[in-house]
């Protein structure tokens, strides 16, 4: 009898685990598909939809890698966190900056994205958007005063640094410059070995962006 039982709570956890693998499957199927009406029945027969993948990606997660902004929407209304984090912890709301995805970033922002969850470089939304150049990323994420626009990440660099030293000093990187100076960045603040934002921009010769940094009071 016990033995009975036994099988059978094993063939019922079997079955459940074979269930789960099965939507896992379906689910990032349609938004790989990006089939907004499947994924409305899919919301509509459940009470989460924090489900996640081998890659611990959330299906919000996933939208936002494709980009699919009428699905992560979606996804958003209907409860899923933005601040969820896969295995490479990235979240949505951290690649959408990254990657410069603007309309899933506003939708971050809108629906309570936590500037304390960071991403595998302990940075911030911000670091890599000045670092690749999306100016209307920066642009929306320093209109809250309270973002973290000093935050240092693990290689030592704040958003003003990344932008310095991992750039060539193009017209986009000079605009973004000017955009932190004017939310009240630290232009003082060095890196782990003691350079600053302005010797950086020297050892480069990037000439616009050490005026910027001169007439803000960098030394």
């Amino acid at each position: 009898m016990v033995l009975l039982f036994l099988t059978c709570i094993a063939f019922s956890a079997c079955a459940q685990e074979k269930n789960m693998e099965k939507e896992k499957i379906t689910v990032f199927k349609i938004i790989a598909s990006n089939d907004m009406n499947s994924l409305k029945q899919w919301i509509a027969e459940r009470n989460s939809v924090e489900i996640r993948n081998d890659k611990g990606e959330t299906p919000l997660i996933a939208a936002t890698y494709g980009n699919h902004i009428e699905i992560a929407q979606l996804l958003i209304d209907a409860g899923a966190d933005v601040n969820a984090q896969d295995k490479m912890l990235n979240s949505s709301f951290l690649y959408a900056g990254a990657t410069g995805y603007l309309e899933i970033l506003k939708m971050g922002l809108k629906a309570g994205a936590d500037y304390k969850v960071f991403n595998r470089y302990n940075g911030t939304a911000l670091i890599p958007a000045c670092e690749k150049g999306h100016t209307a990323i920066v642009a929306e994420l320093l209109k809250d005063k309270s973002f973290p626009v000093d935050h240092i990440n693990k290689l030592g660099w704040t958003a003003l640094l990344e932008a310095i030293i991992l750039n060539n000093g193009n017209t986009r990187q000079v605009e973004i410059v000017n955009m932190l100076i004017q939310a009240g960045c630290n232009v003082n603040l060095a890196d782990h070995e003691g350079v600053t934002p302005l010797t950086h921009a020297k050892n480069k010769d990037f000439k616009a962006i050490i005026t910027l940094l001169e007439k803000a009071g960098a030394h």
